[in-house]
């Protein structure tokens, strides 16, 4: 851990929209540094490393399951740090539903993808939170999210998975 680089972190850029592990994942990072921060977010965290300022002030926050997150470290060993790592668990991960009925379709990002049934029509979208939305409009008839973006569009939960430990890197320009 680069302490003297983590006090610099103003901003710290990551997954969204509203509602994603990555978000709860930043706010409990600063938290545990004792301070406030803002926190972006992206569709992607590869959107959010291009439009992250480099300076010291910014970092970018992955998850450990990310899916191109070893692309994003080692396409950019010249310009960024690993500089933290630490373990949180997620908020609770759910099969949510827009109605009771049958389940044909499902949306979800890549990384939960296997806590959706083979049986199901998978659509992979960008993070938890726009399964949700894409749900919750019609596109798809379930989704694999996060209890609360679940909740903020009103949809009924078919499984909870419940709460997974995972880890988060902070990533700072060198």
């Amino acid at each position: 851990m680069q302490t003297d680089t983590l006090k610099t972190i103003e901003v710290i850029h990551t997954l969204g929209p509203a509602g994603t592990n990555c978000e709860k994942a930043a706010k409990e990072w600063y938290k545990r540094q004792g301070r406030t921060g803002t926190v972006k977010l992206y569709q992607t965290l590869e959107q959010a490393l291009e439009e992250m300022p480099r300076t010291p002030a910014n970092a970018l926050l992955g998850c450990i399951v990310y899916p191109e997150l070893h692309t994003l470290v080692f396409s950019n060993l010249k310009t960024l740090a690993l500089s933290d790592c630490f373990i949180m668990p997620t908020f609770n991960m759910v099969l949510a539903a827009r109605h009771q009925g049958p389940i044909s379709s499902v949306a979800t990002h890549p990384a939960p993808q296997l806590l959706a049934s083979d049986e199901y029509e998978k659509t992979i979208v960008t993070s938890n939170s726009e399964a949700a939305i894409q749900c919750s409009a019609g596109a798809v008839d379930a989704c694999i999210t996060t209890l609360p973006s679940a909740t903020h569009y009103n949809l009924h939960i078919k499984e909870d998975f419940g709460e997974v430990p995972m880890g988060f890197s902070i990533h700072t320009v060198k």
